[in-house]
């Protein structure tokens, strides 16, 4: 979630940007796009400062992600059938969303005229890494050289390597293992921080990057920043409509009872746009569905920390957003690599605040797929509203993750 001070900010930015560029783009066409190139390498140097951070986080954060995770595995059978039900899920939603978001792209285009137009706004957005065609796919998943593909922005590679790794120190003796997951989390402690410099000067990078864009544009921008959070934001809507038979299904119980049960957890998380606020709620919602408190007390903190039931899917619906607003094409390696990273890597992003977690969760998938980051630093902005989708459905599938797992634990006691 983004905090209320800071996204405010960045939208200002946003709209201060894109109206001088659009007022200047008005009143004198040629001066507006000769500052253009002056402010946009501004923008793109700011994304840069936050993409450099994204390699070290994203292997800091699947150790110790999946260090939690497999401790929470060993911990009982409820929370091992919690994170296998919470790995069925990711991996669903995203397979869903690599079929849906194209689909809405095809029926709702973006205006192919907009569409020039913007793409021309982002000169600097070039295809990223080496994408295989799907023939190669398999000999170049395993990487041969985990460091060339770290520098190579091979993002699919390295999340293989990076996971093998991680549930490698699961092995070590309990001693080793804490030290070395200690060890990463003060690495991810202090990427955040850097982090945390460069998002102080969002407002320049976003203002920056928007300017460009409505110089060139004019106010058609608007009208493609509305296109894109309804896009993104139907996955999201999706999500949340398939928590309601999963948490029937799985609770055994009618959807009507599950969605009273749910609507204040769901109410909470539209106000505060914070899973972690919507705890209290969620227990008493899960009680009410039978899950008991002992369960409910184990499956939903595990919940909260590890899984974001909309995260995978919302962010490959961005990735194929930016493909299609840049005119890239997906083939069926370019889509297999952005769903495997987006289902395995949004399980290192969830204890990020959602500014980070923006970045470092939709980067990886639109690297792997050979997609330009670029137009992240435009869409961050506008985040918010696409947010509270990803908080609703996440709550949603929360309390049906822990309600079909109190449901199967009272059917198996043993």
């Amino acid at each position: 979630m983004l905090r209320a001070s800071q996204a405010t900010r960045i939208l200002l930015s946003l709209g201060l940007g894109l109206l001088l560029g659009i007022v200047g783009a008005w009143l004198a066409p040629a001066a507006a796009l000769a500052t253009s190139g002056y402010t946009q390498p501004i923008g793109t140097a700011w994304l840069h400062g936050l993409q450099m951070t994204i390699v070290p986080l994203i292997v800091s954060l699947l150790v110790t992600g999946i260090g939690a995770t497999a401790e929470a595995a060993r911990a009982g059978r409820i929370t091992a059938r919690a994170v296998l039900m919470i790995v069925v899920v990711l991996w669903s939603t995203t397979l869903m969303a690599a079929v849906v978001e194209p689909l809405i792209l095809r029926l709702f285009p973006l205006p192919v005229g907009l569409s020039t137009a913007l793409r021309s706004a982002l000169t600097q957005a070039k295809p990223v890494g080496t994408v295989p065609g799907l023939a190669a796919f398999f000999d170049t998943v395993v990487p041969a050289n985990v460091v060339a593909a770290a520098a190579g922005d091979g993002f699919l590679p390295l999340t293989v390597f990076s996971l093998a790794f991680a549930f490698a120190t699961t092995r070590l003796p309990e001693a080793q293992r804490t030290g070395f997951v200690a060890f990463f989390q003060a690495t991810v402690d202090t990427l955040l921080i850097v982090i945390g410099w460069v998002l102080k000067l969002a407002p320049i990078g976003v203002g920056a990057l928007a300017f460009g864009v409505g110089a060139r544009t004019g106010t058609g921008a608007i009208g493609a920043l509305v296109h894109y959070i309804a896009c993104v934001s139907a996955v999201g809507f999706i999500v949340i409509l398939a928590g309601y038979p999963v948490g029937a299904i799985g609770g055994r119980i009618s959807l009507a009872r599950f969605a009273r049960a749910v609507a204040p957890a769901q109410a909470v998380a539209i106000s505060t746009q914070s899973s972690l606020a919507c705890l209290p709620a969620m227990i008493e919602g899960s009680a009410s569905l039978g899950a008991g408190r002992g369960i409910a007390g184990i499956t939903l903190p595990l919940s909260v920390a590890i899984f974001r039931a909309t995260s995978p899917a919302m962010n490959l619906a961005v990735a194929l957003y930016i493909a299609h607003w840049l005119d890239v094409p997906i083939g069926p390696a370019q889509l297999a690599a952005g769903v495997a990273t987006a289902a395995v890597t949004t399980m290192s992003s969830v204890s990020l605040p959602g500014t980070i977690s923006y970045v470092a969760s939709v980067a990886p998938v639109a690297i792997a797929m050979g997609i330009p980051i670029e137009p992240l630093g435009i869409l961050i902005a506008v985040e918010t509203i696409p947010d509270l989708f990803r908080t609703v459905g996440n709550v949603t599938m929360d309390v049906a993750v822990t309600v079909t797992v109190a449901a199967r634990t009272k059917a198996d006691p043993g």
